[in-house]
């Protein structure tokens, strides 16, 4: 499966930006956005479940609490925490859950590495078969760890929001219309959405790193 790199980022973000004048005028005024990759790993799988429905400096304190207590998060590793520790390092109880699940499902032979080689739609319905895995989760998985280019993170907020500032929008938008509004950017959906992204962050003087 084909997958971005900074060389096929920068050109889609090029033919986007020319094709779209929202996203355009976003490009101009902020200039292309970030790779942003992450590592295909249980421990970004992990990272991601602490993201889902808190913000990105809450999730990365609780993540960066759980390197300091067991190193580098492997199944073995976290399972060996019980509830009570995964609450003080920051999980929800319906998060520790998710993440001692995930753990066992790959201690039971669920194959991480082998997902790079599945088209996307194989790969979401792979990651959806793991509790606690959802839409959201599966495809920023995709867009971020596999890099795909098409692919677009269905439910997220910040992707709403940024795309309700550059359309300048009354309201944002529902998820669906979000959707239907992204179809216009295949087969770069995962380029717009980074664009969108970096939009987001940038407003509000976030870090982009």
């Amino acid at each position: 499966m084909k997958s971005l790199t900074p060389r096929t980022l920068w050109s889609a973000t090029r033919q986007l930006a020319a094709a779209d004048p929202l996203l355009g005028a976003s490009v101009e005024r902020f200039g292309p956005p970030p790779l942003w990759a992450r590592h295909p790993s249980f421990a970004t799988l992990v990272h991601l479940i602490l993201e889902q429905q808190v913000s990105l400096a809450s999730a990365q304190a609780a993540f960066d609490r759980l390197v300091d207590a067991i190193g580098k998060p492997t199944p073995t590793r976290v399972v060996w925490l019980d509830d009570d520790q995964l609450r003080a390092i920051g999980f929800s109880r319906q998060k520790a859950g998710y993440a001692r699940e995930l753990a066992m499902a790959l201690m039971d032979g669920f194959d991480l590495d082998a997902l790079a080689s599945l088209p996307d739609d194989a790969v979401r319905a792979e990651l959806l078969r793991l509790h606690g895995i959802g839409r959201w989760t599966a495809d920023v998985y995709l867009t971020m760890c596999l890099l795909r280019p098409d692919v677009w993170p269905h439910g997220d907020q910040a992707l709403a929001t940024a795309a309700m500032e550059v359309a300048d929008l009354p309201q944002r938008p529902t998820f669906a219309q979000l959707g239907e509004m992204a179809e216009r950017w295949r087969p770069y959906r995962g380029v717009a959405a980074r664009i969108l992204w970096h939009h987001y962050l940038r407003v509000r003087g976030l870090p982009i790193d």
